[in-house]
This record gives structure tokens, sequence and C-alpha cells, in this order.
């Protein structure tokens, strides 16, 4: 025996990845701890998908132990299976760790696959179709 579906939209839960803030200044031996809370979070089930976000605003002025800390956190992530994702980094950490060659996926921003919406390709009337 069936029933039928209840009104209104179906119930979803919402997997929220936890955040891990992370405050500066950064020092060159500071990346222990949050290391071993990113370990936690990982470990413990409550990232969505194994993504935690890593809130960065705090960091301070961005260098070198800035990008070794979040080269190490995302070399964690990956090593048990996860990833991290940047929260409101500063236009500088960003440009910096684009020197350095390592790539975060930003909250916020589409994915490099993915177009961003409202985006239309145009198509000259002389091109020929595909």
């Amino acid at each position: 025996m069936s029933s039928a579906a209840p009104p209104g939209l179906p119930v979803v839960d919402a997997m929220t990845p936890p955040v891990l803030v992370l405050q500066g200044p950064v020092t060159r031996d500071g990346a222990a701890g949050p290391c071993d809370t990113l370990r936690t979070l990982l470990d413990g089930g409550s990232g969505a998908c194994g993504v935690v976000v890593c809130d960065v605003a705090g960091l301070g002025p961005p260098g070198l132990a800035a990008v070794n800390l979040l080269a190490r956190l995302e070399l964690l992530a990956r090593r048990t299976g996860g990833r991290i994702r940047l929260r409101d980094p500063d236009p500088a950490l960003r440009v910096l760790l684009d020197l350095v060659g390592l790539r975060f996926e930003v909250e916020g921003q589409p994915e490099q696959r993915e177009e961003p919406l409202g985006v239309e390709e145009a198509v000259e009337p002389r091109d020929p179709p595909v």
C-alpha cells in the first residue's frame, strides 16, 4: 500500500561544512595547532563530503608563513580524502598563492570547470556549425 507524498517541498538535510578560523599573525612553527584541528574535523565526520572551510580573513598580512600553513592544511586534507575551501582571502594572499603555484577553491566563486551564471557565448553569423 502506498501513500501520497506530503504537500510542499521535500525536506533536505543541508550539509554545511565546518569552519576552521585561522588567526594571525602566522609564524613558521604555528602550523601544528591548525593541522590538529583540521585532522579532528575531517576524522570526526563533521566535514560535508570531506570539505572544511578555512576562514583566512584574520591571518593578517600575507607572507610565506601563511602560504606554508595553507599548503600543509591542503596536503593534510588531501591525504585524508578531503579538501579545504578558503573564505575571505586577502587579494594579496591570493596573488601570493598563485605566484607559488597553489590553487585553492574559494567560497562564492565558481569552480574552474563551471561557467558563471548569466554568461552566454556569442556566435557570429558566419561561424560554421559545430
